[in-house]
This record gives C-alpha cells, structure tokens and sequence, in this order.
C-alpha cells in the first residue's frame, strides 16, 4: 500500500471510532440507562475537559521526545481499554468519570493524526493543500460507516456502539504503529529558555493579533459544532412523540439521517483547496459560519413531513459548516508555524475548538436549555432552542467580519507543500 493509501486507512479507522458512538450516545443515556438530562451535559463536557490540555501537552510532547505515531498508537490502546470498559458501569457518575479517561486517550490523537499526516506528506514532497484534503475525506466516510454500521445493527441505544468503538481503537493501535516515522523535529538547545525547554513555544501564537483572534473565534465555532453533535440525534427521535410522526423514517433511522451531514462533508472537504486558494482563510471561515446560521435555523421549522426538505438541507449545509472551519482552520494553522512547533500548534488549535468551545457548548446550552426552553412536561421547544443557535451563530459572524483582518496571499497557501 502507497503512502496516501496508508494514511487514507488512518483516516478512516481515526473517526470510525469516534462514529460510532458521538452521536448515538444521547440514545442511551436517556433511552437504556434513563440517566438525568442534567448531567448529560457532563458526558460531552468531558471532551472539552481533556482537549484543554491533552492535545497541546501529546503535541509538546511529540514536537520534543516522542515520535508522533508511537504515541498515537499508546493513546488509542489506552482510549481502547476505557470505551470496553464502559458497558459495565451502572452509574452515572461512574460513567462520566470513565469517558472521562476515554477523551483524555482519544481528543488528542485527532490532532496527532493530522500532524502525522502532514509529515509524512511532506517527507514524500506531496503538495499537502492538494493531497490532505481528499485523504481526511475517507475520516468522515468512516465516521459514516461507524454511525450506520451503529444504527442498521440496532446498535444505537445499546452497549455494543462502545464494543464496535473499542475494538477498532484497539485495531488502529496496531496500525499505527507500523506507519512511517515521525520524529521529534524540536528538541530543544543546551541553555534555552524555560519556555522552550517545557515545548511551550506554540503559545506565542497568542502574541500575534491575528492568531489570538482566529484562536478565539475558533474556540465560538467549537461551541456550535458541540451544540449539534449533543442535540441533533435526540431532536430527528424527538418527533416520535408526536402521533403523526411516531413511525416515520426520521424516527426509525435518526442517525441514518444525521449520517447525511457526514455524507455532505466528504464532498466539501474535496472543495477546500480552491476556495482556500481562491478566498482566503477570513472568507472561507465567514463561510463557515453563516453556514452554521442555516444548518441551526433549518432545523429549527423541519418535520418529518412537509418540513423533511428542510432536515435534510441543515444535513447537507452541515458539510461546509464543519470542513469550512474545522479542516481550513488546521491547514491556516500550518501556514502561520515553522516545523518546530507543528504538533504544538494544532494542539493548540485543538484545544481551543474541542476544550473550551465544547466546555462553553456543552455548559451553557444546558444551562439555557433547561431553564427557558424546557415545556412543563419535560419535553424540549426544539423551535426556541434551534433559533437561539442561529442567532448565536450569525452575532459570532459578523464580529469575525469585523475584526479578523487578514490579506490573502494564495502564494503563501502554496508554499505549504514543503
């Protein structure tokens, strides 16, 4: 198998394990374990608890003493151990404090995987705005594998979505370990500073005035794309308690049809070296944004009926909303850092988006959900919640549009190949 295959497979298994239960996860916490709203929460919070610190400190650690695969290949064993072990808690606590350590294994391997892409690309003199994007395009079609494989196997309110997670963290472990090297490229001089001796250097991306606010803007986008991932599953199986709706497809394959957002984010990764190249980063994440306003207010007035065009829409418009942001936002990154501080700088990145804006998502939806969108019977106002994240979503765009200032020059996206 050639390079761009291999790293294909990595791509693959890396989000498949992820797949199969992110979004189904709600399913069983309300359905099977019948587990309190209030500390559901706490369950997603726990990815942003660990990408606070674990995707920056993997990405010290790999830019300084470690080759980047050999710990991704650790942390996917460790990650495996603690998704086995799920099934067998009975309690909530307990279950929060186990996927806890799952996170803490998993979050940063996504970060790493990128690293250890973009490496290996480069070693092999492949131009990566070109080649990166149609190989991380095979990470979402396994995340779409993974949430099929979940729901056509009855999977999804079940136990086993954690077995199918931690088996294939299990394989890709193995797998890892086999790829290229990618050795440290940052280790350090005798008598260098204490910041650069610990591998904090990525940190002085803040100094800049432009990356301190794309980092930050990151960390509200992060926020939106926690929002979707907790409630879409549970709002498509909500309509089951409406009559007219209780038999409907929407019901019955709920995660099939989130499924599609994944389906649409394969063909927009494909689209990310034009518009990068074409548009810039400011563009291309202005995008992304007004994306995410339609992807929340689709949602808001869809039904399993005469709405089902609306679902299916915010489903598609969910792909530029996610790869707009998530996959420009790394390549930007990669742009704006020398090799000494690669893994260090997407960590950073992921700590912003997956740490903080999953914590601030994840937190502060509940909080708002539970105390002005909760009907006396206990049942969410889907309509209310849906508009809010629009609103949410457009007030972050237009002060992106305001501040962020940056002046697109393609011959600097270029010269990322090597």
């Amino acid at each position: 198998m050639g390079i761009k295959g291999r790293l294909t497979l990595l791509n693959f298994l890396q989000f498949f394990i992820w797949g199969a239960w992110l979004i189904t996860i709600a399913n069983y916490w309300f359905g099977t374990k019948q587990w309190s709203p209030t500390e559901f929460g706490a369950v997603f919070s726990t990815m942003g608890i660990a990408s606070l610190f674990m995707p920056t400190l993997t990405g010290i650690i790999a830019d300084r003493w470690m080759n980047a695969e050999r710990l991704y290949g650790v942390l996917h064993l460790l990650g495996g151990a603690a998704l086995l072990y799920l099934p067998q808690i009975e309690t909530s606590t307990s279950f929060i404090s186990v996927i806890l350590v799952a996170m803490i294994c998993y979050m940063p391997t996504i970060a790493l995987m990128n690293t250890i892409s973009y490496t290996v690309l480069k070693n092999n003199n492949y131009d990566v705005i070109k080649v990166f994007p149609p190989i991380r395009v095979w990470g979402t079609i396994g995340f779409i594998a993974a949430m099929w494989v979940t729901n056509l196997t009855g999977s999804k309110a079940s136990a086993n979505q954690f077995y199918i997670a931690g088996f294939v963290s299990f394989l890709l472990a193995a797998y890892s370990f086999t790829m290229p090297q990618c050795k440290p490229q940052n280790k350090g001089q005798k008598g260098a500073p204490l910041v650069e001796t610990l591998g904090l250097n990525a940190f002085k991306l803040f100094k800049n005035y432009k990356m301190a606010l794309f980092f930050i803007f990151s960390m509200f986008l992060g926020a939106a794309l926690q929002l979707t991932n907790m409630y879409g599953d549970v709002f498509l199986d909500s309509f089951k308690h409406v009559d007219k709706y209780a038999d409907s497809f929407v019901v019955k394959y709920s995660t099939i049809i989130m499924s599609i957002s994944q389906i649409s984010e394969t063909l927009f990764i494909l689209a990310i070296p034009f518009f990068l190249k074409k548009f810039g980063i400011k563009k291309v994440m202005l995008i992304s944004m007004i994306a995410w306003v339609l992807r929340f207010g689709l949602f808001a007035y869809g039904d399993p009926a005469g709405g089902l065009w609306m679902i299916i829409l915010s489903c598609i418009i969910y792909g530029m909303a996610f790869d707009f942001f998530n996959i420009s936002g790394s390549l930007f990154v990669e742009t704006q850092c020398d090799s000494s501080i690669r893994a260090s700088a997407q960590g950073l990145f992921m700590m912003m988006t997956n740490g903080f804006g999953a914590i601030m998502g994840s937190w502060i939806s509940g909080i708002i959900i539970g105390a002005f969108f909760t009907g006396n019977d206990g049942n969410f106002i889907w309509m209310d919640i849906w508009n809010t994240f629009a609103i949410y979503s457009l007030v972050i765009a237009i002060f992106f549009w305001i501040l962020f200032k940056h002046k697109h020059d393609p011959k600097q996206v270029e010269n990322i190949a090597h």
